[in-house]
Order: C-alpha cells, then sequence, then structure tokens
C-alpha cells in the first residue's frame, strides 16, 4: 500500500549538509535551487543549510561565495535582497577533509548543538567523488547522525563498472536502509519528464497505440554543443556511454517503455522501470560491433566559434588525450518483451554537437493504405517529440489537408505544447523538485539499487567489447550532428535520425 501523502509532507526541522559545498554541482545547481524553493516559500522555517569542504571559509566567507554564486545563476527578476538574506542567514560553513578522521566532531557538534535537534530530518547531499561515499557514510554513523530520519544523496557516477556500483551501493547500505538513500539524476526531475507519465497514463488516446503494432521506432537523443571543458580528467576515466547512456538515456527509455503501474507511487515506478532494463536486449560480441557507434570530436566552429578538438581540451587540463576515450555515442537496441519486440530504439549522445537539445522522438508507423491518389504532397509518420530541453513541450507531428480548392494537397502539421507559454509560469529546475522530495523522503524519481546495477549489467559488455577491439572513436568536426556512421545506424534500416524542425 502506498503511503498517504502525509507521509510525503516537509518536515518542521530540516539540516541540508552539501558535502562539496563550494564545488561547482554545489554553486551552479544546488544552492540556486535551494533558494528558489526559499523564494515560494516551501523551505521550512526551521531549516539549515551547511556546506561542508575543504575550503578555509568561515560562515561569512561562504555566504559571500553564495551570494555571487546566486547572483551568477539566478535570474535578476527571481532576486529579492529580502530573500537573499533570509536564505544566506540559514548558510553555515565547515572546514573539514572527509578523509582526515580529526576534522569529524565539529560536524557532530554542528548538527547535535542545534535547537529542535532530535526532530531535525537530515539530509547529507554527497556532491564529492563517488570513492567517498562508503567513507563518508561510515563516518556519520560513527557520529551517530545517520539515524531512521536521516537521508543521503548520490550524485552520479555510482561506480565505474559493475563490480564498482556494487561496492559503493554495499558501503552505502551498510548504514542506510535502502528507503533512505536517494541516487540521482536529474533528468528524472525535468518537467517534460515528468509530463511524459502524465501524457501517457492520464490520458487515453496513446495508451492503444503505444506499442509495437503502431509504433516504428524510437529515438531519444541527448546532444550538447560544449566539450568536455575542466571535466576533462573525469571524462577521459568515463566517457559518453557511462557518463550519459548508463544513466540519463536509458532512464528515459524506462520511462518510454514502462508499463502502466497501479498507481505513481513510491515503488511502483521504480518496479516497471526495472523490468524495461532486464528486457533490454543484450549487446555483446557482433551485436556491439554492429549496432553501436562510438565517436569523439576533432575541431570545427560551434555556434560561429573556433573550437579545440578532445585532446586539445584535454591538453588544457592536465590529460594526454592518447586514450580511446569516446565523447559520442549511437546505439540501437530493442525492448524484448510483449509490448515492444521488434521495434528498434535508437540511443544517441555527444559533446560539441550542432545544437544542444535533449528529446525523445516516437516515431508511428506509416498509414498501411494510400487514400490519396494524385494529391500533391504525400502523407508522412506520425511523430511524437518529447523535448526535455532546453524549451520543454511536446509537438505532435501530423499530416493534414492545406486550405483552398482544386484537389488534396498534404502538408505536415505539428500541434505543439509548450510548457512555459500554456502554463504562464515559470519552469523550476529540476533539482529543486528533486531536492524538495528528498526532503519529504519520496523516492519515486530516484534510482534504485537494483536499477543502477541493471543498468551497469547492460552496459558492461558494451565497454569490454571496444576494449577487446581496441577499434579507435570515429572523429567527427565540432558542430556537427555527430561521426556519419551514426547516419548510417539508421540508413540501414530505412530511418533517419529525427530533427525537431524536420
Amino acid at each position: 500500500m502506498d503511503p498517504t501523502p502525509a507521509a510525503h509532507a516537509l518536515p518542521d526541522v530540516c539540516d541540508f549538509t552539501v558535502f562539496g559545498g563550494t564545488g561547482d554541482l554545489a554553486l551552479r545547481k544546488l544552492l540556486p535551487s535551494l533558494y528558489h524553493r526559499d523564494l515560494e516559500g516551501q523551505l521550512p522555517g526551521d531549516t539549515r543549510v551547511l556546506g561542508v569542504s575543504v575550503s578555509p571559509l568561515d560562515d561569512d566567507g561562504w555566504r559571500h561565495v553564495v551570494r555571487s554564486a546566486l547572483a551568477t545563476h539566478v535570474p535578476a527578476s527571481d532576486l529579492r535582497e529580502e530573500v537573499v538574506e533570509r536564505f544566506t542567514a540559514r548558510l553555515h560553513h565547515l572546514p573539514l577533509d572527509a578523509e582526515n578522521p580529526d576534522d569529524w566532531h565539529r560536524l557532530h557538534a554542528l548538527l547535535k548543538d542545534r535547537p529542535r535537534a532530535e526532530e531535525a530530518v537530515r539530509v547529507f547531499y554527497l556532491a564529492v567523488a563517488p570513492r567517498l561515499f562508503g567513507p563518508i557514510c561510515q563516518r556519520l554513523d560513527e557520529l551517530g547522525v545517520a539515524d531512521s530520519q536521516a537521508r543521503v544523496v548520490l550524485e552520479k557516477p555510482i561506480g565505474h563498472d559493475l563490480a564498482s556500483a556494487r561496492e559503493v551501493n554495499e558501503a552505502v547500505g551498510r548504514v542506510f536502509a535502502e528507503s533512505q538513500i536517494f541516487r540521482i539524476d536529474h533528468y528524472l526531475g525535468k518537467e517534460s519528464v515528468q509530463n511524459l507519465l502524465v501524457t501517457r497514463f492520464a490520458n487515453t488516446f496513446l495508451e492503444p497505440l503505444w506499442n509495437s503494432r503502431w509504433v516504428d521506432h524510437v529515438q531519444i537523443t541527448v546532444s550538447e554543443t560544449v566539450g568536455v571543458g575542466g571535466r576533462g580528467a573525469y571524462y577521459d576515466n568515463a566517457g559518453a556511454l557511462r557518463d550519459m547512456v548508463q544513466n540519463h538515456l536509458l532512464q528515459l527509455l524506462c520511462l518510454v517503455a514502462m508499463e502502466p503501474p497501479t498507481y505513481v507511487g513510491r515503488e511502483t515506478v521504480r518496479d516497471e522501470k526495472l523490468k524495461v532494463l532486464q528486457a533490454l536486449k543484450p549487446l555483446t560480441g557482433d551485436d556491439v560491433d554492429r549496432d553501436t557507434v562510438r565517436g569523439r570530436y576533432a575541431a570545427g566552429l560551434v555556434d560561429g566559434a573556433a573550437v579545440p578538438s578532445y585532446a586539445e581540451d584535454l591538453q588544457t587540463t592536465g590529460g594526454h588525450g592518447g586514450s580511446l576515450t569516446e565523447t559520442y555515442v549511437a546505439l540501437k537496441t530493442e525492448v524484448q518483451n510483449w509490448r515492444w519486440a521488434g521495434v528498434p530504439f535508437y540511443l544517441r549522445t555527444g559533446k560539441r554537437m550542432d545544437r544542444r537539445i535533449s528529446e525523445i522522438v516516437v516515431v508511428f508507423k506509416e498509414p498501411p493504405h494510400s487514400m490519396f491518389p494524385g494529391a500533391e504532397g504525400g502523407t508522412t509518420p506520425n511523430r511524437l517529440h518529447i523535448q526535455v530541453q532546453p524549451d520543454e513541450g511536446m509537438k505532435l507531428h501530423l499530416t493534414a489537408k492545406e486550405p483552398g480548392p482544386g484537389g488534396y494537397r498534404l502538408r505536415p502539421v505539428s500541434l505543439d505544447l509548450s510548457y512555459a507559454t500554456a502554463f504562464q509560469v515559470r519552469l523550476p529546475d529540476a533539482y529543486e523538485r528533486l531536492l524538495m522530495d528528498v526532503m519529504k523522503g519520496n523516492p519515486t524519481l530516484f534510482m534504485r539499487r537494483d536499477e543502477v546495477e541493471a543498468a551497469w549489467a547492460w552496459t558492461e559488455p558494451i565497454l569490454e567489447r571496444w576494449a577487446v577491439t581496441g577499434d579507435r572513436p570515429k572523429r567527427y568536426p565540432a558542430g556537427t550532428p555527430g561521426p556519419t556512421a551514426a547516419a548510417m545506424l539508421l540508413e540501414r534500416d530505412g530511418r533517419t535520425w529525427q530533427e525537431l524542425d524536420q
């Protein structure tokens, strides 16, 4: 039985601790998101935000840093001085080396030595390297602050492969129950991704068509115009498959392909997503050679500006660029179950591409018979575009008759839903929603341990095959849609990559 709504209410007292409190993620996403929730009056009144980092900053120093971050990452129209004052007054910074056992007593004092400490819900957000997840949780347990009301948030990546993911999960699981562990994938907090569930399950017109009888194929694209930037050292040991496909793209695939749950609740959605991951066609050996493409960006033009190659980007961050790391992946897979058997799912992601966009395209089959002989133009397959970013919304592409006498002139048209236009409200950042769900103890939009491990179990044979063959990633100029081999992946099936403006 699903918990009552009251079980997902915000607590009255909360200590939100960010390990890595001076890092890029905290300053660019987490703290601006918490500020926006304070602006909307959603932070509990007795909330403290504790930053933990190796920086020697005191409270005032960190508040100054956070003020600067808010000025950079929050729209000026949302910066209200009285709210900024209220929010920064909640901030406290603790210089602490997570690997030095002598520093931890100060965190214990900060968490325990406060009014209503016994009522406080403690959230520990680990915006640090995954190798520190286990040791930090162990220290929290030793301090006695990882009680039954505490929650821990784990940023990706959860491990580097299946074995390391299991090690991380085991280490964290020795301290926190699974219901207290929130493995965050910010894509699941995006409005359009959540609206996909509502579109599918709160409307009846799509469900009879959402299967192999009517769907020709599905495409999922996450493309970026940026390069590796300052993440070169991390990225060169990860690559696009680990960094994006194993988590973001597979999670989007799950939401498209999952069966209707009995209700959208704590575990029902995650149960159905797990079934999709377990039903994915394994890619091994020759399947990997045939159905995957990996690439690496070369120098080129992005938005009219010259940009360096991946190897050159690495050199500026201390890397060498001699690895076989991919910055682009395209692949074809299938969900081998009753609903989807025979329907290809094409996934692609890359850096330094021609556009920044994340979208899901469901392409329906062509009409079985031409009803308009002699008509000008022709029918095209119906397509549902679900745009995740940058402009969240949906477009349903149809064939319509162009107005006028003199016969049928068939033209493609689209029915557009822009969330920003339709609802006339500011769309919250994905982290805003997810951080509130952590405080409420609602894990629906977070990954469960078995999901993470199932995703790694499917991904790992691809990585192993690439390592065995030793083939170099195919080069593609920055500012282009990726290597030509990715287009051929679809062309051999008589299909093409779909773009929003086609």
